[in-house]
């Protein structure tokens, strides 16, 4: 609940900051100003923001946690200098915003961190190194597949970026080499879920590997495949929209690591 409060919180206030460039990429759908005054979005950012941070030291107090805390703290922190200067910076904003995606993920190992420094329980502490390797797994996916639609949103978004002195990478390379930097990314999480799925088939895992290969591997070749040949805006959202789907499926293949053990 944290994290949601803390992204929404991030998302009014990228908005707030964005409102001109908004009006030249998105004019239509303007939420800032056009149904919601400015002055209550910086409300709505603070009380978001308030209550995620509350909600995160009272998890963190109840399982003895003092890293996820000040981290959570700082995210809201990161996220308000992120729409007022990172984003403008070339490649520092997409790097933020994908490494905030992997915490999401990392946090819940992290969670558990003080247990694995203090207990000498030797199934616990192998249990919890496949908690790792998962975390590092998912946060690594979510980490290449948020700087992927990172570098494609500023793709979708370069007119009212370039206006407005942002330097994305779209403006400072151009969109030939941006498709390059996002297209090698995307290859290399094809060939990973590939790898992986063919790691689930020898387990056994027939469903999962299925799961992977319809809803993971082949929307993820389909992705390469339009952003080769997109051009317009509506194109690059619709690849900014499809990667979105990816990134739920991702989430939702969680699931048979439950169900195969």
């Amino acid at each position: 609940m944290s994290s949601v409060l803390i992204a929404a919180a991030g998302y009014i206030i990228n908005d707030y900051f964005d409102l001109n460039i908004d009006q030249v990429n998105k004019p239509e759908n303007i939420i800032i100003q056009k149904f919601i005054k400015r002055r209550w979005a910086i409300f709505w950012h603070l009380t978001l923001s308030f209550v995620a941070i509350v909600i995160t030291f009272i998890v963190s107090w109840k399982i003895r946690s003092y890293v996820i805390g000040p981290v959570n703290l700082a995210t809201v922190f990161i996220l308000l200098f992120y729409s007022t200067t990172f984003k403008k910076k070339f490649l520092i904003g997409n790097i933020i915003i994908s490494l905030l995606t992997a915490w999401v993920v990392f946090v819940l190992y992290m969670s558990e961190l003080r247990f694995i420094l203090f207990t000498q329980q030797e199934v616990y502490h192998i249990a919890m190194t496949k908690i790792f390797k998962l975390a590092v797994l998912y946060g690594g996916f979510a980490f290449v597949i948020s700087l992927v639609r990172e570098v494609v949103k500023d793709m979708e978004d370069i007119k009212g970026d370039e206006k407005y002195g942002c330097k994305t990478m779209p403006v400072v390379w151009g969109i030939p080499s941006s498709k390059v930097f996002a297209g090698v990314w995307l290859i290399v999480l094809i060939v990973a879920v590939i790898v992986l799925l063919v790691y689930a088939v020898f387990l056994g895992w027939f469903v999962a590997a299925l799961f992977a290969l319809v809803l993971i591997a082949v929307p993820l070749a389909m992705i390469l495949r339009k952003l080769y040949s997109a051009v317009t805006t509506q194109q690059f959202h619709s690849i900014s929209t499809l990667i979105k789907l990816v990134m739920l499926t991702g989430i939702i293949s969680m699931v048979f690591f439950k169900w195969h053990h």
